[in-house]
């Protein structure tokens, strides 16, 4: 093989370690770390990121890159073209930032997590305003040192969602929230509402990890190469397919947020275990970008475990674990019972309906903050304004509003959008997938899920970086991303579930 390309092989490989390194660290600091570390983590992450920086931005590397000419392509497979292309971008998007800015993003970014944690458990926004501030000008300059072209916020967004921008996203939202609100409204007023008091009461811990873990196990998560732990907030980490390690929150008076959070948690697990790591720690083979990422996740979540078929499947397993609370309950209440639509505070506690409206809310205050029409001072009467203005609530505390994210205490801007684009991809590649297979439904009330997921591992999961979004969209379904499927989807089952339809 060319020796050039051998070169770049290698170091993009010891590039790809360090980042292992650096996400087992982050996934420590929010599961296992003594609070008293923060400090010292803080600056150890610091001076990995400058490591890793010093490796992205290597002379060296630049000059493999620079070496390989046309005909050395053209004489490399598909998966070693990829690798070139992605590290080209990265080494030009990592050049054009200094090092001085990458650290103070990667300490900011640790140290902002833990005054986070702290200002929402003491409801003071006051606290974590000032990290906010400094992300927002920090981001800002490294929008202009790598996209100067671009609007900031754009920069951002491109970061992880690339080829993604507002003029895109925002008249998707505006329809969203055009066809969404009146529906909402519409089941708010409805006479009929599904009955939900057996889904509250006193649940055993115990209880809810076992039944999570039996059905993570089922969906097809490879204990052998995976963990599930508890953190604040739920996330999917690790630092390579074979150390995938997923985390929930237990709450005793609510078993049905614990376990669907790691069947969401689950979806990306499997995304992440399913990559074709055999083409090694290399671009071509990571995930593609967070709203195909996300589309794994709302595609068990939302798809599969809020079907019908999936109720009809696991019903008496979970009333077996909660039998006093249950005891009353048939397959078709708790079907209901799960699919409630009622405007809640909490984005992770949202159910399909009103969640794209708390991911509207975010992107318009971001993009807000970003074009100087919002200031950070004025975000709590900002938050609470919109969510009366598009779910008809307003939250009591700013821990229930503004502080509920962690995703802001890491500068992690732009991210936003990619769960409603998700959703959307979801519904897409389910409705291909019921075309592809016909017998989807009878297989998951049957819990035979390894059809499901190894269409999923050919389609997507196993096509690693080698196409953008929009190509694999296209490959996979046949057509571009159409938000038709999402709204559609969306009116069908709740008009179903509360009688709308009818005369």
């Amino acid at each position: 093989m060319n020796q050039h390309y051998q070169n770049l092989v290698h170091k993009l490989e010891e590039i790809a370690h360090l980042g292992g390194v650096m996400s087992t660290l982050g996934w420590d600091q929010e599961v296992m770390m003594p609070a008293g570390a923060s400090d010292a983590r803080a600056k150890q992450i610091s001076a990995l990121a400058g490591i890793i920086y010093e490796r992205m931005t290597d002379p060296a590397l630049g000059d493999c890159l620079s070496e390989l000419n046309e005909q050395d392509l053209a004489a490399l497979g598909e998966a070693e073209r990829c690798n070139i292309r992605e590290a080209q971008r990265s080494y030009e998007l990592e050049t054009k930032v200094p090092k001085r800015l990458v650290q103070e993003l990667a300490e900011l970014g640790s140290r902002g997590h833990g005054v986070w944690v702290t200002a929402r458990q003491d409801n003071k926004f006051a606290d974590f305003a000032p990290v906010l501030k400094r992300f927002l000008q920090l981001k800002t300059e490294w929008a202009q040192c790598v996209s100067p072209e671009m609007a900031p916020y754009d920069a951002n967004i491109d970061l992880f969602e690339r080829g993604t921008t507002m003029a895109m996203i925002t008249p998707i939202f505006e329809r969203l929230k055009q066809e969404l609100i009146p529906l909402i409204h519409a089941i708010q007023d409805h006479s009929y509402q599904p009955d939900t008091s057996f889904l509250q009461g006193r649940f055993a811990l115990d209880k809810q990890e076992a039944l999570a873990r039996k059905i993570s196990r089922d969906m097809g998560f490879n204990f052998e190469q995976g963990r599930i732990d508890v953190s604040v907030h739920p996330f999917c980490g690790g630092s390579h397919p074979t150390d995938v390690r997923i985390t929930t929150r237990y709450k005793d008076s609510n078993f049905i947020e614990s376990l669907y959070s790691v069947i969401h948690e689950t979806g990306h697990a499997l995304y992440e275990q399913g990559r074709p790591h055999e083409l090694g720690d290399l671009p071509a083979s990571e995930s593609l970008t967070m709203g195909i990422h996300e589309s794994q996740s709302l595609f068990w979540e939302r798809m599969i475990a809020q079907g019908k078929p999936f109720c009809t499947h696991y019903f008496d397993t979970i009333r077996a674990a909660f039998p006093e609370n249950l005891q009353s309950a048939t397959v078709d209440s708790f079907y209901r019972a799960i699919n409630t639509c009622k405007a809640d505070f909490i984005r992770v506690e949202a159910d399909e309906v009103t969640y794209p409206l708390h991911i509207i809310l975010r992107y318009e205050i971001e993009k807000g903050l970003f074009d100087g029409s919002m200031q950070v001072d004025d975000l709590p009467h900002i938050w609470n304004e919109l969510m009366q203005k598009y779910l008809g609530i307003k939250p009591p505390t700013d821990t229930l509003g503004v502080l509920q994210d962690s995703h802001w205490s890491g500068g992690a801007f732009g991210y936003f959008p990619s769960y409603t684009l998700g959703a959307m991809y979801a519904c897409q590649f389910y409705k291909t997938l019921l075309s592809e297979q016909p017998d989807t439904e009878a297989n998951i009330a049957k819990g035979n899920f390894a059809p499901i997921k190894g269409w999923l591992n050919e389609k997507i999961h196993r096509q690693g970086s080698l196409y953008t979004p929009q190509a694999l969209v296209q490959r996979v379904t046949g057509e571009d991303l159409n938000p038709d499927y999402f709204i559609n989807y969306l009116k069908s089952k709740y008009g179903e579930i509360y009688g709308l339809n009818q005369a």
